[in-house]
């Protein structure tokens, strides 16, 4: 493999002049920072383990700062991008910044919500700088789908990296921490200060490192059954999972008898609860409904 120039990537007047060139402004509605500091982006696959062996998928590629790092590095890129502008410009980027590397990345130009299946080799990790409105929907949507995504780094708003790594009990677990957990174990894995983005935010970033548990969650219950509980229990976060289950289940008394039958208390809240606890319940409605069939 040939390595790259060391002006491949991008620095803070490439950008600004690709995206003068296009007529590009940065959206809020998109959430649109781009990364303009070519040590960062090498940092980000540094520090999502990147191999040279690796497919790698990447949503929301912008101009193209993290796509060239990430060339630098693995197997094949596959940028998913919603943006027309930015879709029609990205691969004459490739190519003219990183000639022999160009037949190795390919381009979607898609909304990452709604993309199933992807061109070439199946995807081992998932690196990318998720544009803040979207994050959550876009990481789970991710990782339901593509099974064989490995790891996953991910740069995302401060806070919502916080939520994302929060530990049971935390204030800040809720929904997006459980449902991350039922994929991955999952960790802070750095900051990012403000002024390597044009235009720079006004919060923080943060990167969260999610890796595929090796063996899925043992449960009979399935993903949407369990993501029903969590999404009851979070709901009305200050009511005990008696009640807060209680529309879940049907009643609080069916409720208190899951809640009771998986061995949690009924009057503990969603935020103290682990995953597999949630997947204990959502176990014990399914064995109720089907005493109640079969009665």
């Amino acid at each position: 493999m040939t390595s790259p120039t060391p002006d491949a990537l991008l620095g803070p007047a490439d950008v600004r002049e690709l995206a003068a060139a296009l007529g590009v402004r940065p959206t809020k509605q998109r959430g649109q920072n781009f990364v303009i500091d070519a040590n960062t982006v090498r940092r980000i696959v540094r520090t999502a383990q990147v191999h040279p062996d690796d497919v790698v998928v990447e949503v929301g590629p912008g101009l193209g700062s993290l796509t060239l790092a990430l060339l630098e590095v693995a197997d094949r890129v596959t940028a998913v991008e919603i943006d027309d502008v930015l879709a029609a410009a990205l691969p004459a980027t490739i190519t003219a910044r990183m000639p022999d590397r160009a037949d190795r990345f390919a381009l979607v130009h898609s909304d990452a919500m709604h993309v199933t299946e992807l061109p070439g080799p199946a995807p081992t990790a998932l690196v990318a700088n998720l544009p803040y409105n979207v994050a959550v929907p876009v990481l789970l949507h991710m990782l339901e789908v593509f099974p064989s995504i490995e790891r996953t780094l991910v740069m995302v708003q401060s806070e919502v990296a916080d939520r994302l790594a929060a530990p049971p009990g935390s204030k800040v677990y809720g929904v997006p921490s459980v449902k991350a957990n039922w994929y991955a174990e999952v960790k802070r894995a750095g900051a990012i200060g403000r002024n390597v983005f044009w235009p720079a935010p006004n919060v923080d970033s943060g990167l969260v490192s999610l890796v595929r548990r090796s063996e899925p969650m043992k449960t009979t219950a399935s993903r949407r059954e369990v993501f029903a509980v969590v999404d009851a229990a979070f709901a009305q976060r200050r009511k005990t999972l008696r009640a807060a289950l209680a529309g879940w289940a049907g009643s609080a008394a069916a409720a208190e008898a899951a809640l009771v039958a998986a061995g949690v208390s009924p009057q503990a809240r969603g935020e103290s609860l682990t995953v597999e606890e949630f997947a204990r319940i959502a176990e014990h409605k399914q064995n109720q409904q089907q005493e109640e069939e079969s009665a």
